[in-house]
């Protein structure tokens, strides 16, 4: 009999541990990602026009007309552009908002505006 509840207990500890380890940890981190998301405009004659970051059940990801890369955080505001080799530094004004993005890939270094995204109110009657 002693036996048996102490199986029944290391069976169960062993799957309350394994939940711990598997629960996405990454609650904070995906608030934080939000304010990345959106496009980013480049100038005229860059090897790409716009690029839109992501957020989705994979993590962040930035793609554009050249390809999809996933986004492997290495700082606060700067990241890994896998798919590609580089790396990714988001910029912000003085008033801690994102502005824009640098990209510094396959021997291009690109430089980018954040679009503002319009909000649209419901006219009063």
């Amino acid at each position: 009999m002693k036996a048996f509840v102490f199986i029944l207990l290391l069976v169960g500890f062993t799957f309350f541990v394994s939940k711990a380890q598997t629960q996405p940890s990454s609650v904070t981190t995906d608030t934080t990602f939000k304010e990345l998301i959106g496009k980013y405009t480049f100038p005229d004659g860059s090897a790409v026009a716009e690029v839109e970051v992501l957020l989705d059940s994979t993590g962040l990801s930035m793609t554009s007309d050249v390809g999809t890369s996933v986004l492997q955080q290495l700082g606060k505001d700067s990241f890994a552009l896998v798919s590609f080799q580089g790396v990714v530094v988001f910029k912000r004004d003085e008033k801690n908002k994102i502005k824009a993005v640098i990209i510094d890939a396959m021997g291009y270094h690109l430089e980018g505006k954040k679009e503002e995204v319009a909000v649209i109110s419901s006219p009063s009657a």
